[in-house]
């Protein structure tokens, strides 16, 4: 099936080869404020720039997971960020959950630096933020299960030209030379014609796993003008005193516990109010937890997250939020489809504290603060 999208920045041309849920279902489209790439794919299934309820993101985990329940092991599971950490644990999660294995390991790619050597950096060649950093795991039990994997399993929301996973899995591959294959995890595979030359480009077996398998074309609008590209690199200093807690970035085992009841009574929130939960940036999967214990306890629910990703307002996009990060590099985030819908109560879950003094989006929401 083919599909033709005009967008501001000129026209997306798609073929899906095979589907498990619609494109209609999965994803829309918009505009970046970039010359790399003028498009972006905004999933409806993600929890990122639209917002979702959390038992449809539970179901995309559900999904995937099933995928990859008998994978030789030690297995490495790596999400990238900033938008696929929340994507990569929740599939590690439920993967942990139906096999019990306990020879598997967790961590997602990060932008920002600590005091501490990665395991290894590599570039997302059409991002705005191209460098990633992966450290090493903190504990020695997983940190051995990531230098031993025979599987390595990689995770983002979608692979368009399969130039990023290329690259993290080919980096991967000189500190561990015994990998025995390489999965690749998306919501949506573009990957077309592509595909078939992944594994003869790493030189080992490669299996894409995805809800969605097709291909695209794109062809720039030349009087598309997105105007000054803002600066989201950050400034590049350790941030270790700020993140005092390792919510998967220096590595889990398995399941991360908290004690959302308890969190959800500090809140405040009352029966029968309309709620959404919003991550921050590379912070994504233990909000959404919480999101999902409120579903669970028969609140209204919606969740999505911050981003560093400046997009183009309009369709898919229906509010562009503007404000300074938390992260303490003083830089434009933004929050789409928040400011222009109706929520009874905002919680806002936080991994970094304290918080800045120039970061303001609790008071422009009207939001509580979730520490974790």
């Amino acid at each position: 099936m083919t599909h033709t999208i005009t967008l501001p920045c000129g026209t997306l041309r798609l073929a899906v080869e095979a589907a498990e849920l619609p494109l209609d279902a999965l994803c829309g489209f918009a505009s970046r404020r970039s010359r790399k790439r003028g498009f972006v794919f905004v999933s409806r299934v993600l929890g990122k720039h639209v917002p979702v309820r959390p038992r449809v993101i539970a179901d995309t985990h559900t999904r995937l997971a099933e995928k990859l329940l008998n994978l030789p092991g030690p297995v490495a599971f790596v999400a990238l960020a900033e938008t696929a950490t929340g994507l990569g644990q929740g599939v590690f999660e439920e993967v942990a959950r139906h096999t019990g294995r306990a020879d598997a390991v967790f961590l997602h790619t990060t932008r920002y630096r600590l005091a501490r050597p990665p395991a290894l950096g590599f570039e997302e060649p059409h991002s705005h933020a191209p460098d990633h950093l992966l450290y090493e795991p903190a504990d020695a039990g997983c940190a051995d299960r990531f230098r031993r994997a025979e599987s390595l399993v990689l995770i983002d929301d979608e692979i368009s030209t399969g130039r990023t996973l290329r690259n993290l899995a080919a980096a991967y591959r000189r500190v561990n030379p015994r990998l025995a294959a390489v999965h690749l995890v998306c919501l949506t595979d573009w990957l077309g014609p592509r595909r078939a030359a992944l594994a003869a480009e790493l030189d080992v077996p490669v299996t894409v796993h995805s809800l969605l398998r097709g291909g695209y074309t794109f062809d720039p609008d030349p009087a598309f003008d997105p105007g000054p590209a803002p600066d989201v690199t950050g400034r590049g200093d350790h941030k270790d005193a700020i993140l005092s807690s390792n919510h998967g970035r220096l590595g889990v085992r398995g399941p991360l516990t908290y004690d959302l009841d308890a969190m959800i009574a500090a809140t405040g929130v009352k029966p029968g109010e309309r709620v959404l939960v919003l991550g921050t940036g590379e912070f994504m999967h233990p909000p959404y937890r919480l999101a999902r214990r409120l579903e669970e306890r028969g609140w209204d629910v919606w969740f999505q997250a911050t981003t560093r990703s400046p997009l183009v307002g309009g369709g898919e996009l229906g509010a562009v939020l503007e404000f300074a990060d938390n992260y303490g590099d003083d830089m434009p985030n933004y929050v789409y489809n928040v400011a222009d819908r109706h929520y009874d109560r905002v919680l806002i879950g936080y991994e970094t504290r304290p918080l800045p003094a120039g970061h303001r989006l609790p008071e422009r929401l009207g939001a509580a603060v979730v520490q974790f």
